[in-house]
């Protein structure tokens, strides 16, 4: 298949790159403020197939820039998922946990309301959105704490803070799971591969890691898979604001996926291993 990637410094474009048989634009190539010139290359490469792993993903700047975040998670996977239906080829677009309230204790569903809390939520919305409008070939891959080697992540902001101090405090009420970006990149090529054989598996998936932690949890894990010495401190979110609220529940539940296309979720202890090598390596 030639697989055409949106996306090329992210942590997801850049596992993808990795993965190699796919072709990943910068955002000198393909600028997602711009839908229709994001749509107008697509239709001039004529790829076999799509996967978006471009977005805005400043979530407590989306609070005063929401135009913008609505143009690039919004407008432009609409764009391009109108695209790759005229083309009759798969279109994988990632999302969120966000576009769920995070209320209750239980792991959302594909079918569940969706209610976001923040702008970057309302964002990522109106891109399932205009990509479920725009019908095709399309699955819309929801997913939750991102992590990877690569760029800025909850990981590597841990090892370094856990090398400066002998203790911090870290929100412990809020649950959900790592995925690890490894894991999602190749979820996505396996998606498109089989709705390139089957188009009636198109929809709206989940995909995280397991099993469940607070970033309390996930903190404690990573200190202690790195023999680092840093005391953890479990604190509520009311005691750490953000200009963007964060939903309380981000468990996703992920049966559907396994169902219909035979990928279960990872096991983000795993990915966490893989990654604190990779980053050895990089140093």
């Amino acid at each position: 298949m030639s697989i055409l990637v949106f996306g090329k410094t992210g942590q997801l474009a850049r596992e993808l790159a990795l993965q190699g048989e796919v072709t990943c634009l910068g955002r000198d190539q393909a600028d997602l403020s711009d839908p229709a010139a994001c749509a107008a290359v697509l239709l001039q490469l004529r790829p076999t197939a799509v996967i978006n792993a471009a977005a805005y993903t400043a979530v407590d700047k989306a609070e005063e820039d929401e135009a913008l975040a609505r143009v690039v998670n919004g407008d432009t996977p609409g764009a391009l998922a109108r695209a790759c239906a005229a083309l009759d080829i798969p279109f994988v677009h990632v999302s969120t946990d966000y576009v769920f309230d995070g209320s209750g204790d239980a792991p959302w569903r594909e079918s569940d309301p969706v209610a976001p809390l923040n702008a970057y939520g309302r964002s990522k919305l109106a891109g399932e959105e205009a990509v479920r409008a725009a019908g095709g070939r399309y699955a819309i891959l929801r997913t939750s704490w991102v992590v990877s080697a690569h760029g800025n992540n909850f990981i590597k902001t841990m090892l370094r803070l856990g090398a400066e101090r002998d203790r911090l405090t870290i929100v412990a009420d809020q649950i959900g799971a790592p995925t690890p970006a490894r894991d999602i990149a190749r979820t996505c090529l396996q998606v498109a591969r089989q709705l390139a054989e089957d188009p009636s598996k198109a929809g709206i998936y989940h995909y995280a890691g397991a099993p469940q932690t607070s970033w309390a949890g996930f903190a404690r894990e990573i200190f202690a898979r790195s023999d680092l010495a840093c005391e953890v401190e479990d604190i509520p979110s009311a005691a750490y604001p953000t200009p963007a609220p964060r939903p309380l529940n981000s468990r996703l539940d992920c049966a559907l996926l396994e169902t219909v296309f035979g990928i279960a979720r990872p096991d983000w202890r795993q990915g966490l291993d893989a990654i604190l090598k990779d980053l050895e390596i990089a140093t």
